[in-house]
């Protein structure tokens, strides 16, 4: 079964690293349960997709993610609600049986949304700390 098989549809979200655009197609998880399953089980993503993380409210740097069950390396942009990105990190898989296993990746910055890719899409178009998401029409401008 293809990697996005079933999965919701895809939306166009650009970021923007002041000398470019780059244009992802995403999964946007905006429920409990979306956001809890995430990427997991998948084993493969295209090259130009990923999944969008959104939340009602501001998430404190405490807030982690984690690995279990994902069978792919992938970026994370912790994005505050002016679409800035606070902190970038990279997640390796966790093959653990058991949760409290794996690692934990914890935010560093506050944020409202959450953007995981394949692991190197950020560094191979130079998007870094600073860089914009436009994370309309999901998150209204402070």
């Amino acid at each position: 079964m293809p990697a996005w098989a079933g999965a919701p549809p895809r939306h166009a979200l650009v970021l923007d690293d002041g000398e470019r655009t780059h244009t992802l197609q995403v999964e946007v998880a905006e429920t409990p349960q979306q956001r809890s399953r995430g990427l997991m089980e998948r084993d493969s993503l295209p090259v130009d997709a990923g999944m969008l993380f959104l939340y009602g409210t501001e998430q404190p740097a405490t807030s982690a993610y984690w690995m279990y069950r994902t069978r792919i390396p992938l970026d994370i942009a912790f994005i505050d609600e002016g679409g800035v990105i606070r902190s970038l990190k990279t997640m390796s898989p966790c093959h653990a049986e058991s949760s409290s296993r794996c690692p934990v990746y914890p935010a560093g910055a506050r944020f409202r949304a959450a953007l995981e890719t394949n692991a190197g899409y950020f560094a191979e178009r130079r998007i870094e700390v600073g860089d914009r998401v436009e994370l309309a029409p999901w998150i209204a401008s402070p």
